[in-house]
């Protein structure tokens, strides 16, 4: 999963939010035209047309091949090898305008990012990442104080309710197996 993709927790409670997001990352060059592939792609938002912004500067997707698991994407401007290997590294944001409409209890995973996790009114820690694990995806808690990270499973039971304007996120320990 990339950490772009919308997440669900069926059944939680959700206050929205939106900002700009990342479609990609600029990987090596392909081919001699200025094309090169993406990273970390968000597939869905590299059409061919669309305003992708990179380095502060709006450009044009104006070729699209490959796969959606490794798109090759040529921007409006970028017109050889060196250009391309030139923007390496760069991410391309898309105004989140354009993205898909969530549902009512799915989140992007980037918002969930650096929110801080509660069980109750006790602060336990803030989320570092969204793991991808075999049967879920997880949320990847540093604990507050130090400690072992907290692994907290997107599932209805794990989570209360997300609060993406406020940052913040309440969990169950109890379901976890551990005590406040």
């Amino acid at each position: 999963m990339s950490r772009r993709a919308p997440v669900a927790v069926p059944g939680a409670p959700h206050a929205g939010g939106a900002r700009p997001v990342i479609a990609g990352l600029v990987g090596r060059p392909h081919g001699l035209d200025g094309s090169f592939y993406v990273g970390e792609p968000q597939a869905a938002l590299l059409e061919i047309g669309r305003t992708v912004t990179l380095a502060g500067a709006a450009c044009t997707i104006v070729r699209r091949a490959g796969t959606d698991a490794r798109p090759i994407i040529r921007l409006e401007g970028c017109e050889d090898r060196d250009a391309a290997q030139a923007l390496r590294g760069g991410e391309l944001h898309v105004d989140a305008g354009v993205l898909p409409v969530l549902g009512p209890d799915e989140w992007w995973a980037e918002d969930l990012e650096g929110a801080r996790v509660f069980d109750g009114e006790q602060e336990l820690g803030v989320v570092r990442r969204l793991l991808a694990l075999p049967s879920c995806e997880c949320l990847e808690v540093e604990r507050r104080g130090g400690g072992a990270d907290l692994l907290v499973p997107l599932v209805r039971d794990a989570i209360r309710s997300v609060d993406v304007e406020r940052a913040r996120i309440d969990i169950d320990l109890r379901f976890l197996g551990e005590t406040a």
